[in-house]
């Protein structure tokens, strides 16, 4: 059995690391944990999300909070609901992306703040190895139910509104996810031509797995759009709190490239703003930034603490290479992938461009992706590369590993939060460059 607490959330294997007891558990905890009043829940469409959320539900009612059930919804829904609804946590099952057999919870506190392992979530996990819960309340929580998908829409139209849109030619790939229950309804009023794939709701993934990072997973979008010679291609992940786009000839995007012709947009009714990216993303996001008047920061990997990170420093938007991307609302901040679609095709609309001619840009800025290596011992093979590299770089950044930086180059290596891996990513302005940077830092961890 593994441990099913990770970084941002709670997921493993339904009926082994993850299951009803353990859902009503967390909600007792979560209730001692958080002393919330209210919170909101809801459930993606995999068959074992249903029985979870009832024990959750039960656990949470125990404990003394009035739970709001908005049903099933998608995970920006659930962000959308507690800033909407003002409820003081939120809760949802859901293994976002991972295969059928997984299953899974995601939390926040009020105004959508996520909960992850440094900000709760390992003292909720705490309180339920040890079963130190509180007693049962006399009094059960009270309980409603309440559709919210309306307003969702609402809110994603007040961010772009499908009218703005020019008339292409859209391929969209649910996976069977939960965007299909969205999709027909964010666009509706839009002059694009949508071709839908997969939109029917079905947790046991029959056509592939809800993960388009994943290149075996794009192969029907791709073929799709390449058919109907489509200007571009979208793909949504499980729970849609993640977007990923092909252009016109079926050609993958890179998330951190979309994040830096994203942040056009953004920059145009923001002047001047601060926009947040992860120790992976291109350089290409930080000159575009830059060159548009923008401020750019760097952070680390994952929602929970990006998130929280943006909160700090009051950025405006933000985003990473796995395809996460983050808005804020008044004080709050939320990623979604539903509204990523829509700003997306409100760049290619307002610049009148391909998707296909606008990462041309982009040429100039070789990638190497994330290289991953399986070591005895991460931290000593850490420190063997910065030995190496510190007498020939201009910065060193520890934010999330080790980051060096030269005017030419940067090369980043954090562990993994769950395996004994060294995560390798670099970039130069050559090709050449870049491989001889990727080569040699590989040959060091692999030696």
């Amino acid at each position: 059995m593994a441990n099913p607490f990770k970084a941002y959330d709670v997921r493993g294997i339904y009926g082994k690391d993850v299951n009803e007891e353990l859902a009503y558990k967390i909600g007792r905890a979560f209730v001692d944990y958080l002393k919330p009043k209210t919170v909101a829940v809801g459930m993606d469409m995999r068959k074992s999300s249903k029985p979870m959320l009832e024990m959750l539900i039960k656990g949470l009612r125990e404990a003394g909070a009035d739970v709001t059930n908005v049903g099933l919804i998608s995970t920006d829904m659930l962000y959308f609901a507690s800033i909407h609804l003002g409820t003081d946590g939120a809760i949802q099952i859901t293994a976002s992306h991972n295969p059928k057999e997984y299953n899974g919870l995601k939390f926040t506190r009020k105004n959508a703040v996520p909960i992850g392992l440094e900000s709760g979530l390992s003292d909720i996990e705490k309180i339920v190895r040890a079963e130190s819960f509180s007693a049962p309340k006399k009094v059960l929580g009270s309980y409603k139910e309440i559709n919210i998908l309306d307003d969702f829409i609402k809110f994603m139209h007040s961010f772009v509104k499908p009218s703005e849109l020019n008339p292409l030619s859209v391929v969209i790939d649910a996976g069977n996810g939960m965007g299909g229950m969205i999709l027909p309804d964010l666009f509706k009023g839009s002059p694009l031509k949508i071709t839908p794939l997969f939109y029917e709701l079905d947790g046991t993934f029959p056509n592939h797995e809800a993960n388009p990072l994943e290149e075996k997973n794009r192969l029907d979008l791709i073929a799709k759009v390449k058919e109907i010679g489509a200007d571009v291609g979208i793909g949504l992940d499980g729970d849609t709190d993640r977007a990923f786009f092909v252009d016109g000839k079926g050609i993958f995007c890179s998330g951190d490239f979309i994040l830096g012709l994203m942040a056009k947009e953004v920059l145009k009714k923001h002047p001047g703003c601060t926009i947040v990216y992860d120790v992976r993303c291109s350089r290409y996001v930080r000159d575009t930034v830059e060159k548009l008047g923008g401020k750019s920061r760097m952070w680390k990997v994952g929602h929970a603490y990006a998130k929280l990170f943006m909160r700090e420093i009051g950025a405006e938007f933000g985003g990473e290479v796995s395809g996460h991307y983050y808005y804020k609302y008044k004080d709050a901040y939320f990623d979604s992938g539903n509204l990523t679609a829509l700003m997306l095709l409100k760049v290619l609309s307002d610049q009148k461009i391909s998707l296909q001619k606008a990462m041309e840009e982009t040429k100039g800025y070789y990638i190497s992706g994330e290289i991953n290596s399986t070591v005895k011992d991460p931290d000593e093979k850490m420190k063997e590369v910065l030995k190496a590299y510190k007498d020939k770089v201009d910065d060193v950044l520890h934010i999330d590993g080790i980051s060096l930086i030269h005017k030419d180059w940067w090369a980043n290596i954090r562990k993994s939060n769950t395996e004994p891996l060294l995560r390798l990513n670099c970039e130069a302005y050559t090709k050449e460059k870049m491989e001889e940077i990727r080569d040699h830092i590989l040959k060091i961890i692999r030696s």
